[in-house]
């Protein structure tokens, strides 16, 4: 099949692809768009790699099983185990694989197995530029005899001769020429190798769309391999390079986010399936960082760097360490990042702690101020029950009294001693008693609300105008006549009434203690602020 067929087949399959998906592939390039997907898959991503270890050590163990099996094996059996062990170490532990190669294919050539010994052969030459022996490769595989191959040996020989010599075109970044020579060998044997796949097959599709990828088709590559993707497992090794070709083709449209969606696809695959030769993870990476997103960044490259160690394959480290400078980048930004918020941190730890004092010693002040309330409200319930007590005491005493004088009088008419009524009541001798006893109990009421009354009193008036007591006074008539003062009662009428004493007596003793006042024309304010 010429290079002409083929190209005009290509063509067909991406109109083909194009007229019965037409609306299916618009819609995923326009959900690929959207920056929610890929941010999904990158949540999925890094699940799987908390679970990495697990498929490592599957993987690991599956060999472990193997080579235990082997070692009581031999012939066949013994090449069956080998071949499928080196499949295993593939992208998995590169030195091992080279072993298991070798090993292999020895065994073939004293089983007289020429097809197998010729396999491990292209096997080993393909994977040795990834340990670092990549000249011996070439030398080997140039030698090697091409006359006379039948169609799968051929295709054999063009599809590790292509990946080897891709390998090797990866090992010279900075050397575009070099680069550029090594390229041109792979996409000569994958132009001879697309010739000899069976039509429509997925190892055609793949390597058609890596073909057009090499010659910047990304158009063609984009629509064969997204197909492709659509028709294989999403956790092969051979989904993972397929959807690492389409993040790239994607990166070089400058559709940013579709790219980064791919390129996580073709990581979780990996992680998935433990391989450790990975370029996915690393790339992905590097346009995190582009895009900002520093500490996923960071983790990734950590994470691809970790694999290509892990995977003993030089190239792969050389590959990586040259992403160093991007990793140690996030790294120090990322522990900027970590130091202004903890800075920001300690910063409101302050702040609060201040708050907090602040906030405690408001609290005990508002406590010790609620305290005092409590302790007036409790004084103040008290005097309420005193002044209650009292006055319910003073209306029976006037009530006993009362009916006492009614008594009295009722026997004084009914005997005809009218004259001794009139002068008992003339004399005045029953109001006074009366009087005694009210005093005594506005006294004792008073000054149980009040007990520094007559000493604040005296704070008021000048030191040769002191108020003295007679032995056994509680109160005076001046002191009582500030007391309904301090009462709130004003009015010299009202005060004469209770005191049983004429208007002009009352206002008498009231301008007597202004003048005798310290400050005379605030006394009567004075009074009110005793408390």
């Amino acid at each position: 099949m010429k290079i002409e067929t083929i190209s005009a087949l290509c063509l067909g399959v991406l109109l083909s692809l194009t007229c019965v998906s037409c609306d299916r592939d618009e819609s995923s390039v326009s959900v690929a768009r959207d920056s929610e997907r890929y941010e999904g898959v990158l949540a999925m991503l890094d699940n799987e790699l908390l679970d990495r270890e697990d498929y490592i050590t599957s993987r690991s163990s599956r060999i472990d099983s193997l080579r235990s099996l082997r070692d009581s094996a031999s012939g066949r059996t013994e090449l069956d185990y080998t071949v499928e062990i080196a499949e295993l170490y593939r992208g998995f532990l590169a030195d091992s694989a080279l072993v298991e190669c070798r090993r292999g294919e020895l065994i073939a050539g004293a089983l007289g197995d020429s097809i197998t010994a010729f396999e491990m052969r292209m096997e080993r030459i393909q994977q040795m530029p990834l340990a670092g022996f990549g000249h011996e490769a070439v030398v080997e595989f140039e030698r090697s005899r091409r006359e006379g191959m039948e169609l799968r040996d051929q295709i054999m020989f063009l599809r590790s001769g292509r990946q080897m010599y891709s390998y090797i075109a990866a090992q010279f970044p900075n050397f575009p020429d070099e680069k550029r020579r090594w390229n041109d060998k792979a996409t000569a044997l994958q132009e001879r190798l697309v010739e000899m796949l069976e039509p429509d097959s997925p190892e055609m599709l793949l390597n058609v769309g890596e073909l057009e990828f090499m010659r910047g088709n990304d158009s063609r590559a984009y629509a064969i391999l997204t197909e492709l993707l659509e028709r294989i497992d999403r956790d092969s090794n051979v989904a993972a390079r397929v959807a690492s070709l389409v993040g790239q083709t994607a990166a070089r449209q400058g559709r940013v986010d579709e790219s980064l969606y791919y390129l996580a696809i073709s990581a979780i695959a990996d992680v998935r399936s433990a391989t450790r030769e990975v370029t996915s993870l690393q790339q992905l990476g590097i346009a995190l960082y582009d895009k900002g997103d520093v500490e996923r960044a960071d983790f990734y490259l950590q994470e691809a760097l970790a694999s290509a160690v892990e995977c003993h394959a030089s190239m792969r480290m050389l590959q990586t360490s040259e992403a160093i400078p991007v990793i140690s980048a996030a790294g120090r930004a990322a522990a900027e990042r970590n130091r202004v918020r903890l800075y920001c941190i300690l910063g409101v730890v302050v702040m609060l702690a201040a708050g907090l004092v602040v906030l405690v010693m408001r609290l005990r002040q508002e406590m010790r101020r609620q305290d005092a309330l409590r302790r007036s409200l409790e004084n103040a319930n008290h005097a309420k029950e005193v002044y209650m007590s009292e006055f319910i005491s003073l209306c029976t005493v006037y009530m006993n009294k009362l009916n006492r004088f009614c008594e009295i009088a009722a026997r004084k008419i009914s005997t005809g001693a009218t004259d001794e009524l009139y002068r008992l009541t003339k004399s005045g001798r029953f109001v006074e008693e009366q009087s005694r006893d009210f005093y005594e109990i506005f006294d004792n009421a008073f000054l149980h609300i009040y007990p520094d009354f007559v000493s604040k009193v005296n704070a008021l008036l000048r030191d040769d105008c002191q108020i003295e007591l007679a032995k056994g006074e509680r109160l005076n008539t001046d002191l009582r006549i500030l007391a309904f003062v301090r009462l709130g009662v004003e009015e010299g009428p009202k005060i004469a009434q209770a005191l049983n004493y004429s208007v002009n007596t009352i206002y008498a003793y009231r301008n007597r203690l202004r003048n005798r006042a310290v400050r005379r024309d605030t006394f009567d304010d004075d009074v009110m602020n005793i408390r």
